[in-house]
């Protein structure tokens, strides 16, 4: 579903599962099948819909008889690999994992030498393109879409931890490098969006719910580099980028994006994920027109009570500002997850609602 301000439903609610928690329920195996066999997505993808239903259609997820639809990536399962193996990591599946790519480690003269690859004629991209035209053909639409990761970490997967002294010691050739991955992720997502009509639902569901269209920069590492570097040598990239994949948003899981807000609102920025222990009064006073989506903390949901749950909860929501502009997910839940503890962060988002005017 696609809504805009005016339609999305108030205070929308996602959960996001561990490919563990999908093995362990549903048996599903994260192979390379499971991201690149066109029968098994499709099974699988009626599947999910089917167990999201089963155990939490009362929060308004899954499908109560889900039908076989020309998926090109999953929806429910988080985990960017395509942009480093474009660019030459080797990827690793996992039966109950999301795929990991395996760092280059590449030397500076490798980096200097690295150059943006054709992406349609270069795997998994000419895979997945070949499948599209088949399944579009059959079909007459698809849905789906990649995770196209972010900046820094793509560029981690490549150079691995000296990518950090490049700050310093080699800023150009660093530039340099952002500027390709990000030319790349534009490459894709561009086309991955003019074929499906979304680009970034892979990256977080919430997506879905407030405009399908919006591209999500995932910027997972930001943490790690300095607000002061974020804004010398990655804010302009992203500005870039900002500019080319238009509605914007910006993906930050790190407990601290009141430190980075500030320079995110140089951007032309739609859609904030809020990483669990940030400031979100902070937040959303540097960006007061952003929609919020607030992460509670999957580790909290396994270990904690449903009173501390429910407690969470509603301190995001009191934090977030207008409830118009906001949404609540729990992301990569591991297996053994309580039920009841979903229950109390969804009973107290209900009664947020209710104090909404519609």
């Amino acid at each position: 579903m696609s809504a805009d301000h005016a339609t999305r439903p108030v205070i929308p609610v996602e959960l996001v599962f561990n490919p563990n928690w999908w093995n362990k329920t549903a048996g599903i195996s994260f192979d390379q099948d499971f991201y690149l066999d066109p029968e098994t997505r499709i099974e699988n993808d009626v599947l999910m819909r089917r167990v999201l239903y089963q155990r939490y259609g009362a929060f308004e997820l899954g499908e109560i008889d889900p039908q076989p639809r020309p998926v090109i990536g999953s929806p429910f399962v988080a985990g960017g690999f395509v942009i480093p193996v474009l660019l030459g990591a080797e990827i690793l599946f996992s039966p109950d994992a999301a795929p990991q790519p395996r760092p280059l480690q590449l030397t500076p003269a490798q980096v200097d030498r690295l150059e943006i690859p054709d992406f349609r004629s270069t795997w998994p991209m000419n895979t997945l393109i070949a499948q599209m035209d088949v399944l579009e053909a059959e079909w007459g639409y698809l849905v789906g879409d990649v995770n196209t990761d972010g900046l820094l970490n793509a560029a981690y997967h490549l150079c691995g931890v000296d990518l950090f002294t490049d700050f310093y010691t080699a800023p150009e050739r660093l530039e340099r490098l952002l500027n390709m991955i990000g030319e790349l992720i534009g490459d894709v997502s561009e086309y991955i969006r003019q074929r499906t009509g979304s680009c970034s639902i892979s990256v977080n569901r919430m997506i879905e719910r407030v405009d399908r269209r919006t591209f999500l920069h995932a910027n997972c590492s930001v943490p790690m580099i300095s607000p002061s570097s974020y804004r010398a040598v990655q804010l302009p990239i992203e500005q870039r980028m900002a500019q080319r994949l238009q509605p914007f948003g910006i993906h930050h899981c790190g407990d601290n994006l009141q430190r980075y807000a500030p320079a995110y609102a140089e951007l032309p920025v739609s859609f904030i994920d809020v990483g669990w222990g940030s400031d979100v009064a902070a937040c959303r006073q540097a960006l007061p027109d952003a929609f919020f989506n607030l992460r509670l903390s999957p580790v909290r949901m396994l270990n904690c009570t449903p009173a501390e749950i429910a407690a969470d909860t509603k301190a995001l929501l009191e934090a977030a500002g207008p409830l118009e502009q906001v949404g609540v997910c729990c992301i990569n839940m591991d297996f053994g997850t309580p039920d009841e503890n979903l229950m109390a962060m969804y009973d107290v988002v209900q009664e947020f609602r209710s104090s909404v005017k519609v």
